[in-house]
């Protein structure tokens, strides 16, 4: 009898050991208030073409939420929007509270075949002020079209590492590595990722998004 209840006694207490364990750390990450980031960019960051679910922003926050990280995303992205676009509705876009933005523009600059510096010059500004504000950036590289030759590629590809380097920001060189020029991954327009192309960006990119995260982290110390 005493035996029995000896052991009884020592299985309840590794249950509520066992419960009460995941139940701390859930508590833990409930308390860590999520970082807050805007995904700053055009019709790429927007899902042009795809089901809400299927678009760039919601399949990130799913990839996050799958490795526990807390974080709260809004999708800013705008259809057509080139970087001084993006630049002129840069207050609004990202409202007071947001911790870091990943940053996708620059596209459409070049599609339209428009200077490359003028969307340096764009970029250039929305980045000082989002440094202005200690708000943390991710920025998402694009490559020109092949057919603007050699001249015009190589002057616009250096606009993000040249930038990254002057505000010490993330840089993803490429938003559409693994993508861009693969039929199966792209919607009928050739320009666009169907979800397909969505889950190979959204799992490349993945690392340093949890960079950013961990850096707006460590800033505050939490």
């Amino acid at each position: 009898m005493l035996r029995a209840a000896f052991s009884a006694a020592v299985c309840s207490a590794a249950l509520v050991t066992a419960v009460a364990i995941p139940a701390a750390i859930a508590d833990a990450a409930e308390n860590i208030a999520p970082v807050k980031i805007v995904a700053l960019g055009d019709s790429l960051t927007a899902g042009y073409g795809l089901p809400e679910r299927e678009g760039f922003v919601p399949r990130l926050r799913a990839a996050l939420a799958a490795k526990g990280l807390v974080a709260e995303i809004v999708n800013a992205g705008v259809s057509g929007d080139t970087a001084s676009g993006g630049l002129a509705r840069l207050d609004w876009s990202v409202p007071d509270g947001t911790n870091a933005v990943i940053l996708e523009l620059g596209a459409n600059d070049m599609l339209r075949g428009l200077d490359p510096q003028v969307a340096h010059a764009a970029l250039d500004a929305i980045l000082g002020r989002l440094k202005d504000r200690h708000i943390a950036v991710l920025l998402c590289g694009m490559r020109a079209a092949p057919n603007l030759g050699g001249p015009y590629s190589q002057s616009f590809g250096r606009i993000y590492s040249e930038l990254a380097g002057k505000y010490g920001v993330l840089l993803y060189p490429f938003f559409l590595d693994g993508v861009a020029a693969d039929a199966s991954l792209n919607q009928h327009d050739g320009l666009h990722p169907n979800a397909a192309g969505v889950g190979v960006i959204v799992a490349r990119i993945l690392p340093k998004v949890e960079e950013l995260i961990a850096r707006v982290r460590a800033d505050r110390g939490t």
